[in-house]
């Protein structure tokens, strides 16, 4: 059995003085001495953290006591190392970069496409009234993404607003959205429904749960992840590898950052260019006195941000999580 595991997960639920929340919050993950990255707004929690096998079990058990957050589902991944080194906790003002914040225009509570189970999705997605469609970023799809599956060209999640108009042809179709987590699709599909489109439907947690449960069928290449893992494997039943090296064309799964930060483009290499490269994308990054050293994964961790404790409210806030007897 691994010694750690990453949890994968978010919950859409209001959360009253939610900077106060996230400071709080980061000094529990580092009571436990969790690592990960967990996003807090107004409107819930996103988040991806890795520990020991109790201290994940610690760490679920505590956030299911919290009655705001009973429904959160945890996608869990044993590992054989932590899938980050610090541990992130910060307030933003969505919990998935959308520019829809306006609750009363789109509300994941109240109003998103149905959701299908990974098996039911699997037995749909072949059908000739259906679209599957990925409503993640370029990076993203260019490494795996499945079969047949309509992509958007975006570099952000918050630029699909605008794409909808290219999606008016499909409007007789059922549009069937998918995305790692499941959390883009809750905002995803409820903008579809507000925009016309009448038979709407989302992959329930995502690539990542349909990995688990439906064996990966048809999902093409690997799935992008938000730690150093970079990407993971999801297809074990016909798996097959889409994405080539940026520099020479051979195909390849590896994905990395660039060298250069102040390029820092996410794009596929292979090892062979990677060494060559420098992990650098082109040459006039290699070429960048201050790249960060490659050391043949093309992940690096970012300087953490300080907390900002002068913007945090001073109201009272409820007292999370509760007291937990559990040992680590």
């Amino acid at each position: 059995m691994s010694t750690y595991q990453t949890l994968l997960y978010y919950c859409y639920s209001p959360i009253e003085n939610a900077e106060q929340f996230a400071a709080d919050h980061l000094d529990f993950c580092r009571s436990l001495n969790l690592v990960g990255r967990i996003i807090v707004a107004d409107e819930g929690l996103n988040g991806t953290v890795s520990g020991t096998v109790e201290a994940c079990k610690a760490y679920m058990e505590a956030v299911h006591a919290d009655t705001r957050f009973t429904k959160t589902e945890f996608k869990i991944d044993n590992v054989d190392e932590l899938s980050f080194i610090k541990m992130h906790c910060r307030y933003k003002p969505e919990i998935v970069h959308s520019g829809l914040r306006d609750p009363k225009l789109i509300d994941p509570n109240k109003q998103t496409g149905i959701h299908l189970e990974p098996k039911e999705f699997m037995e749909m997605i072949d059908s000739d009234d259906v679209v599957v469609l990925d409503v993640r970023s370029n990076y993203e799809h260019s490494v795996g993404k499945f079969k047949n599956a309509v992509t958007l060209d975006i570099e952000n999640f918050r630029e699909f607003p605008e794409k909808v108009k290219e999606l008016e042809q499909y409007k007789n179709k059922k549009i069937l959205t998918y995305c790692t987590g499941g959390i883009k699709c809750e905002k995803a599909s409820a903008l579809l429904i507000k925009e016309g489109f009448e038979d709407v439907y989302q992959l329930h947690g995502g690539i990542i749960k349909y990995g688990k449960e439906a064996g990966g069928k048809d999902f093409e290449g690997k799935c992008y992840v938000f730690d150093n893992r970079v990407t993971v494997d999801v297809n074990t039943v016909n798996p097959v590898v889409i994405s080539t090296c940026k520099n020479c064309g051979k195909v390849t799964p590896k994905m990395i950052n660039c060298a250069n930060a102040l390029c820092n483009e996410h794009f596929t290499q292979c090892d062979e260019c990677g060494w060559e490269m420098e992990g650098c994308c082109s040459d006039a990054c290699k070429q960048q006195p201050d790249k960060r050293e490659y050391d043949g994964t093309g992940y690096y961790v970012k300087i953490p941000q300080p907390v900002n404790y002068d913007k945090i409210s001073k109201r009272k806030h409820k007292n999370f999580p509760p007291k937990i007897s559990t040992t680590i």
